[in-house]
């Protein structure tokens, strides 16, 4: 959610940061609507004041023996006047919250401009695309023939766009999740195991709901929904919370399944695991002191990569433009992996900082070391990484002309020394 005082302060401004994502808003009805609750909480703090001066009057003249009926009559007068108040600051507060809610997060300044994927702007690449002298297959195709992958008994079981992991397929899958949470807890965050179902609050407080409702699937009749990913779980984990100074920066990591309901998506990537209703995700999330957030951003932005060359997978990073940003983020960098396949880079994981957005709308804050008010923290996350994209890209890149592929060094302790899949 946006500051109310940001908006009103510097209308041009976000405007202008807003455009970066094709957003064009017009905030004179919602600072016009922010006057009205701010003269009402004037008058209604001056009602209040008034009141309070005059029982102190009608105290004194009862003390005195003396008639204050007059007085008490003109507060009552002035206390439906206040109750009047109350109410219609209420509504005020309700709807400037329910509008607040649509308006995107605005880019960092430095974030480039641009309309789409083809703006983002390239800032590493690391690996070498390797040189086949055969004809690869795509990761489809050979998890079928090595039996990892069971897409028609995925489609029997629930439908389009959810496969079973099978026999090796599901050990090397999870040989990737104890992979990449032991690298995460090396590098200084706190593994979580959250649930997969949360309440509506959560949705609202990471900034999926009210905007991307239909993205999300629902337990009926329950109000529980399941989660698009472990940011959502993590992020709410000190919602309506004060976190001390000193624990900051607050990092968290985790494993869980992740659910999209993919709408809008019909015939993209309709092949493979690439896109799925149903995958696997380990998760980075952060809390920041403000100042600290955007080198914070930086260092997550390691993090996935060196998962990734741990793995041995080429990829290449980018700063998204604003036109290919999402409703939350302030600055995001996506980390690309090889797909021979696809003979380019596909998305694996995406790093972003949020500002103070998320915060709050989750209420999140800190107490400054030596300050008597609060303040909001800044939030990040990102993948490290998608399991499934991880495990299509292993399959593609590190395949031998036998049909057989090859296991990196790194997950071979995690599959018993095993260093090849091959067909059963």
């Amino acid at each position: 959610m946006n500051d109310i005082r940001r908006i009103r302060q510097e209308p041009e401004e976000m405007a202008r940061l807003l455009a970066k994502k094709g957003m064009t808003i017009d905030f004179g009805p919602l600072i016009a609507l922010d006057a009205r609750r701010r003269e009402a909480l004037t008058e209604m703090e001056q009602l209040k004041a008034e009141r309070n001066r005059v029982s102190e009057d009608v105290a004194r003249i009862k003390k005195a023996g003396g008639d204050a009926d007059a007085l008490i009559q003109e507060m009552r007068g002035v206390g439906e006047r206040i109750a009047a108040l109350e109410a219609e600051v209420r509504t005020m507060e309700g709807a400037l919250d329910a509008e607040l809610l649509t308006i995107p997060n605005p880019p960092l300044a430095d974030v480039p401009d641009g309309e789409s994927a083809d703006d983002n702007v390239e800032v590493r690449r690391w690996g070498t695309i390797a040189a086949f002298e055969f004809e690869p297959k795509a990761h489809w195709d050979l998890g079928e023939a090595l039996h990892v992958l069971d897409f028609e008994r995925g489609r029997k079981l629930s439908g389009a766009r959810f496969t079973v992991f099978s026999g090796l397929g599901a050990q090397v899958s999870r040989a990737l999740i104890n992979f990449m949470l032991d690298h995460n807890r090396a590098r200084g965050y706190v593994e979580m195991a959250p649930p997969y179902l949360v309440n509506r609050e959560s949705l609202v407080g990471t900034g999926q709901f009210p905007k991307f409702e239909e993205d999300v699937f629902r337990v009926v009749p329950h109000e529980y929904y399941l989660i698009p990913t472990a940011e959502v779980p993590l992020t709410n984990l000190h919602r309506d919370e004060i976190l001390p100074d000193a624990e900051l920066p607050v990092r968290y990591t985790a494993y869980t399944a992740s659910f999209r309901a993919e709408a809008g998506a019909a015939g993209r990537d309709t092949r493979g695991i690439i896109r799925q209703h149903q995958f696997d995700k380990v998760e980075l999330v952060q809390f920041a002191r403000p100042e600290e957030s955007e080198a914070a951003l930086d260092a997550m932005v390691l993090d996935a990569q060196d998962v990734l060359e741990q793995l041995e997978l080429p990829y290449r990073t980018v700063l998204l433009c604003g036109g290919d940003m999402g409703f939350t983020q302030a600055k995001t960098y996506d980390i690309e992996v090889w797909m021979p396949s696809y003979a380019r880079y596909v998305e694996i994981s995406s790093v972003s900082l949020f500002g103070d957005f998320q915060a709050r709308r989750a209420n999140i804050r800190y107490r400054p070391q030596g300050s008597k008010k609060t303040e909001f923290v800044h939030t990040l996350n990102g993948s490290a990484l998608a399991i499934g994209r991880t495990f299509a890209a292993l399959l593609e890149n590190f395949q031998q002309a036998d049909g057989s592929v090859r296991i990196p060094a790194v997950l071979r302790p995690y599959l018993g020394g095993r260093d090849i899949i091959e067909a059963r």
